[in-house]
């Protein structure tokens, strides 16, 4: 694709004529006027511009010269080089002796406006791959050509990575509006955060990932946990729409994205269901939970959901309650009946009535195991 560009010519024109008193044409490297302040001049061949391409110099019209080329005024023509090959010609109509003064001026001008063009796109350019690489990276399939793809992006695929999912609420949003929203999102952490690798991997989910220097299981109450804590905070302050954000585990090799990008997406889930006051979720404050999500489908989830389907066969919601807070205060009765504003015989009962129901044997760790993975499953 050519530097130079009629949108960059024009803009060149625009800037270029407010602190000049003369008409600019810019013209592409066969010649041709890409922007102009005379509008009636666009896609002419200009050959003052001509010249200075076969020449590779600065070219004076004069009226004398004008008059023997084809529709050519008097001015002055100046390549315009960008990392050493001529990408096109700026000229300025009007008297050589009174235009001459601003010709390396106009020059220099629009070759900084296509150097900086040229940089974008390679930015841009490098986030596309990058972008990519994430997809691919996060696929359950991913094969041994992401090696060299990641060696070509400058990452290391042995070290700790760890994902984050960031998902928007599609209740009022269109999807549109929400890849809009999440592409805004990505320009912007990517200026504060330069290093944070992210996809838009679905109409309402932004996928990061993330490299981290230790292992996950030390950083989960340290490192990784500021990381979400901080990005959820920006999250906030940058007026996010609805969302929930999810962290997965750190692991490294080819396919340590994939299952941690899995584990934040769980982690989102069940975080939204658990703690729907909360916004952001960690994989590690949601370890099991998360690790029990693979089976919520077949014969072994129907078995492990056996002691709540009694229960709600019963029709005794009151005792999952009662139930899913015993397990939060740590069987503690004291403070599970503080929880639950009833006094401590009550509590007793319930949980008398809970062991009749579902035929466990609380006392026993195994069957209170039992219950609380029901309750997760459930």
């Amino acid at each position: 694709m050519p530097i130079l560009t009629a949108e960059l010519a024009q803009d060149i024109v625009s800037r270029t004529m407010r602190i000049i008193p003369f008409n600019v044409n810019v013209m592409d490297a066969q010649g041709a006027i890409l922007g102009s302040g005379d509008a009636g001049r666009l896609g002419q061949l200009h050959d003052g511009a001509l010249l200075a391409l076969a020449q590779r110099r600065t070219v004076e019209i004069d009226e004398a010269t004008a008059g023997k080329l084809h529709s050519s005024r008097p001015g002055i023509n100046l390549p315009l080089q960008v990392d050493g090959r001529i990408a096109g010609v700026v000229g300025l109509t009007g008297q050589p002796e009174q235009v001459r003064q601003f010709g390396e001026l106009v020059r220099l001008t629009a070759e900084m406006i296509l150097e900086q063009a040229q940089l974008q796109r390679a930015l841009q350019h490098d986030a596309r791959q990058r972008e990519a690489f994430v997809l691919e990276w996060i696929r359950e399939e991913s094969d041994a050509a992401l090696d060299a793809w990641a060696q070509r992006l400058g990452l290391r695929l042995d070290q700790n990575h760890v994902a984050l999912s960031l998902q928007l609420d599609a209740t009022d949003l269109a999807a549109d509006q929400a890849q809009a929203a999440l592409q805004q999102l990505q320009a912007a952490l990517a200026t504060r955060w330069p290093r944070l690798l992210s996809a838009v991997a679905a109409p309402y989910e932004l996928v990061l990932v993330e490299a981290c220097s230790e292992d996950g299981e030390a950083e989960g109450g340290t490192q990784l946990r500021r990381r979400l804590h901080a990005l959820n905070a920006w999250l906030e302050q940058a007026d996010t729409p609805d969302y929930h954000l999810g962290m997965g585990i750190a692991l490294p090799g080819r396919d340590g994205a994939a299952q941690s990008c899995r584990s934040a997406r769980a982690a989102a889930r069940i975080g939204r269901q658990r703690q729907p006051e909360r916004r952001a979720h960690s994989y590690y404050e949601l370890m099991l939970p998360v690790l029990l999500s693979d089976l919520n489908h077949g014969w072994q989830a129907q078995q492990l959901r056996l002691p709540l389907r009694r229960l709600e066969h019963a029709g005794k919601s009151g005792l999952r309650r009662t139930a899913e807070a015993w397990f939060a205060h740590q069987s503690h009765p004291g403070a599970t009946a503080r929880a639950l504003h009833i006094h401590r015989n009550t509590l007793d009962y319930r949980l008398a009535r809970i062991a009749e129901i579902t035929g466990l044997d609380l006392q026993r760790h195994e069957d209170r195991f039992r219950l609380y993975i029901a309750l997760l499953l459930g």
